[in-house]
């Protein structure tokens, strides 16, 4: 093994709903491959055990990232890998710890410079999937006189949205393991200008049969804040089961330029 392979540790957040469980496929090729991996479940998802109707801010939903950023040895950089709303976390870590993060690659995911000021963000990084009817549940921990706490996709809309393209292995795997999300902590969330964001190398992989992250959405949030490379799979929303082999490769390419940057 390299000396350069034995320093690279890939950090893989999940997106709104799901956990570490997610990249159960990629972390497997990864380490087969000598890499380092920590998958981490955000607070209120996976297996952590904090109830999502009791987050109410982005930083506290967070925590796990914030600890592991702040734990690492001063000498080593880590390559975030963020999917969907995972994306939010990524640009928060940037923002934050940008002496930390080797790269950040963007899984069919979020990637807001500024978090959602305008309402052009949100027309590019909010999903809209009321084409497909009244999909949430809802939970209304505060009372139902109070605004939603936390949200899930019904189960019998998850894999026509989500894994459409995903063995049905993966996706009954998901309908057992999704949680609700806490969706206070997510709503509006903005960064403020920390550390030197852009000195921290962006990739975006783009999922062309997605039906949560429209095209038109992926492709304005590239032009707003260009990344160094951009892939591009004809998956769904969730090529970590759908597609991959191809996930993984594309992970090494974007290894492979960072070698070749150095």
């Amino acid at each position: 093994m390299s000396e350069t392979t034995e320093k690279l540790h890939f950090v893989m957040v999940h997106g709104f709903g799901h956990g570490a469980w997610c990249w159960y496929k990629i972390r497997s090729l990864l380490e087969a491959s000598d890499y380092k991996v920590s998958c981490i479940d955000l607070k209120g998802s996976g297996m952590d055990p904090s109830d999502p109707n009791t987050i109410f801010s982005f930083q506290d939903y967070n925590k796990p990232l914030i600890d592991l950023l702040s734990n690492l040895p001063h000498n080593e950089k880590v390559i975030l890998v963020g999917h969907s709303a995972g994306g939010m976390s990524l640009t928060f870590a940037i923002h934050r710890f940008s002496q930390k993060i080797r790269m950040a690659i963007y899984v069919a995911a979020t990637m807001l410079k500024h978090g959602f000021v305008t309402p052009q963000d949100n027309e590019n990084g909010d999903p809209d999937l009321s084409i497909y009817g009244d999909v949430y549940k809802m939970t209304y921990g505060l009372g139902a006189d109070q605004p939603p706490t936390s949200m899930i996709i019904k189960e019998e809309f998850q894999r026509k949205i989500l894994y459409h393209l995903s063995p049905i292995e993966d996706s009954t795997l998901a309908a057992m393991l999704v949680r609700a999300g806490p969706l206070r902590a997510l709503e509006g969330v903005q960064f403020r200008e920390g550390g030197d964001a852009d000195s921290v190398p962006r990739v975006f992989i783009k999922t062309l049969q997605d039906r949560v992250l429209k095209q038109e959405q992926q492709e304005a949030m590239l032009k707003r804040w260009p990344p160094a490379l951009v892939f591009a799979l004809e998956s769904d929303h969730s090529p970590f089961f759908s597609m991959p082999t191809l996930l993984f490769a594309f992970l090494l390419k974007a290894v492979a330029s960072i070698k070749a940057a150095t």
